[in-house]
């Protein structure tokens, strides 16, 4: 794939802030919405409403606190779009900062371990989930069509893989070993 190609310099200087309007902050969508079990449609990043979709879902990951990963299908909006930020938490080493991607795919995934998640459609459980801690993604930037290859690994690239199965109709629910790996999740006041 020809374009950016991205380590640890960021998309290209591609930022939220960059998308020139201020996101709405949109309701999520739980389990079991339909939209959430339904294959993302492949997008356009050129179609006048990308930008808006991507400013909203940056928008409402940010008004979500400790959320680091929202995609379009849990905003309601069943296309292969989704936002991504470990900026600050305590798991991540590497971060690409604020990063909205479409029709983003896997095309090399290693190491896989388990590791603990969380979702914003699944409000109540955590699971333990088995991903790849090394990952190349490719996709390509909204509002450009700018084609990325991003390389990353540890926490950040289980939210990628996270959002991208949401694109896909996953829930981490789909993913979990057994029962033994599901949770209540803690509520801390």
């Amino acid at each position: 794939m020809a374009g950016v190609m991205v380590g640890d310099s960021g998309l290209g200087g591609w930022t939220a802030e960059a998308l020139g309007l201020s996101g709405e902050v949109r309701p999520v969508v739980t389990a079991p919405s339909g939209v959430l079990s339904r294959t993302g449609v492949e997008v356009d990043p050129l179609a006048d409403d990308m930008l808006r979709l991507a400013a909203d879902l940056v928008a409402t990951m940010r008004m979500s606190p400790g959320c680091v990963g929202l995609a379009a299908p849990q905003i309601g909006v069943g296309v292969r779009v989704f936002a991504v930020d470990v900026t600050g938490h305590p798991k991540t080493a590497t971060s690409h900062g604020t990063v909205v991607l479409c029709n983003a795919k896997i095309v090399e995934a290693s190491r896989r371990r388990p590791g603990r998640e969380g979702c914003m459609s699944v409000p109540d459980l955590t699971c333990d989930v088995k991903r790849a801690t090394r990952l190349v993604v490719e996709a390509v930037l909204p509002g450009t069509g700018a084609p990325v290859r991003l390389l990353t690994d540890g926490f950040e690239a289980r939210a990628l893989q996270h959002e991208i199965d949401h694109c896909a109709g996953l829930l981490f629910l789909d993913r979990v070993a057994g029962a033994h790996a599901v949770y209540q999740r803690k509520v801390c006041r």
